[in-house]
């Protein structure tokens, strides 16, 4: 039965819908309102707070650390710095992609490693007959994402003084808020300007209580995981499970991605030296990739004509689907979209989908499966270059 977040006994009487889901054993509120509409657009157009303490969440310490996390994931650690973040993937010896997440340098010989699945034993079996240390501290680390064009107004607001108008896109910073000593990073899951908020979760009441008060005045509202999933298919940005399944939970090989696969070929640091799955990926890097992953803009006026056959309105202006369907080309099938949903702010019906590498090429029309009334049809369709939605506030 999943347990209450650390925010908890805020989240839940905002909760009005009474909507909640099981995220890695905690409750996460779905919607707070019974739309997520308002939710959405105080992503987009103010300030919204989300709760993410159920992200998994590990430190890895000691003279050993830079080494371990090195040996594990595809980014080259020895040039993180002190105060810097990295957005990361890990693979298995074949280059199969097991999970990403964030890597956070908090000092010198300590790193903080967020991931969606348990990690522990991996970061253990990896870290064998090194000087390092690796804890688990998911469940004393609570964690908010402040997203949205406001929410530097609302950190200078609840810490004033603190120079977090000068904190860098992937950076960290160590303030005060609420009296609460906290851990401030420059990062989020919603393809626009937003931080995250790291603090011991036996003081997590006081620093929501803060950040409330303190966005009143720019529209700062709660946001649930409905909304969090349409920022994030803006975004482009990948969902463990949705968009690519772990390689410790597939079936078949053919159920596994690469980073390559999956749009990741930037996170792979090819000459930082040996890491797990490194000669897979720099035999696969040589002969090339059978997929890609690419952004699909599926045509409404096609939508509309396919529901009009049967007199109805195109049914896609809601909450984001995670539920894969083919994609054709020239009645070939070449891949799968696996996240899509109509973005409020674009006005465009979207998807996140990995084709055949050969076919994914931009501005080409493909066909997009979609059911009408128990009837499968296609749906015409265009491939374009990831995130769909990149402000420039976003790293500005």
């Amino acid at each position: 039965m999943p347990v209450p977040s650390p925010f908890h006994t805020r989240t839940a009487p905002l909760c009005h819908s009474h909507e909640w889901r099981n995220w890695s054993g905690f409750l996460a509120a779905s919607v707070y309102e019974h739309s997520h509409e308002r939710e959405y657009y105080a992503i987009r157009n103010a300030a919204a707070l989300i709760d993410v303490s159920p992200l998994y969440k590990y430190h890895v310490t000691g003279p050993g650390a830079q080494r371990l996390l090195d040996r594990v994931v595809t980014r080259d650690v020895k040039r993180c710095a002190v105060g810097q973040v990295l957005y990361t993937p890990w693979c298995d010896e074949d280059g199969f992609l097991i999970d990403d997440g964030t890597l956070a340098r908090l000092d010198q010989q300590q790193f903080r490693l967020t991931a969606a699945d348990p990690t522990w034993r991996w970061l253990a079996d990896c870290g064998a007959g090194l000087d390092v240390q690796v804890d688990d501290v998911t469940e004393q680390i609570a964690a908010l994402a402040l997203q949205g064009p406001l929410s530097r107004h609302v950190l200078q607001a609840a810490a004033p003084g603190a120079g977090l108008d000068g904190l860098r896109y992937f950076r960290l910073a160590n303030v005060s808020l609420g009296g609460v000593p906290v851990t401030v990073t420059r990062t989020g899951y919603t393809g626009d300007l937003g931080y995250e908020v790291w603090m011991p979760a036996e003081e997590a009441e006081p620093v929501w209580d803060a950040l409330v008060q303190a966005g009143q005045p720019f529209g700062l509202l709660p946001a649930g995981m409905a909304a969090l999933d349409i920022a994030r298919v803006e975004a482009g940005l990948l969902l463990i499970d949705v968009d690519y399944i772990a390689a410790t939970r597939a079936l078949i090989a053919g159920q596994k991605s690469t980073p390559y696969d999956v749009g990741l070929d930037w996170t792979v640091a090819l000459d930082k030296g040996d890491f797990v799955g490194r000669r897979a990926l720099r035999a696969e890097l040589e002969r090339g990739s059978v997929w890609k992953c690419v952004g699909l803009e599926v045509d409404w006026p096609g939508l509309e004509a396919l529901y009009g056959r049967v007199g109805l309105v195109p049914r896609l202006a809601g909450r984001a689907s995670r539920a894969a369907v083919p994609v054709y080309q020239d009645g070939e099938f070449i891949g799968q979209a696996t996240s899509s949903a109509f973005s409020p702010i674009l006005k465009q019906f979207i998807a996140i989908a990995t084709l055949k590498r050969s076919r994914a090429i931009l501005g080409a029309r493909v066909d997009f499966e979609v059911t009408i009334e128990y009837e499968r049809h296609k749906a015409p369709a265009t491939v374009v270059k990831l995130p769909f939605f990149d402000p420039p506030r976003k790293r500005a």
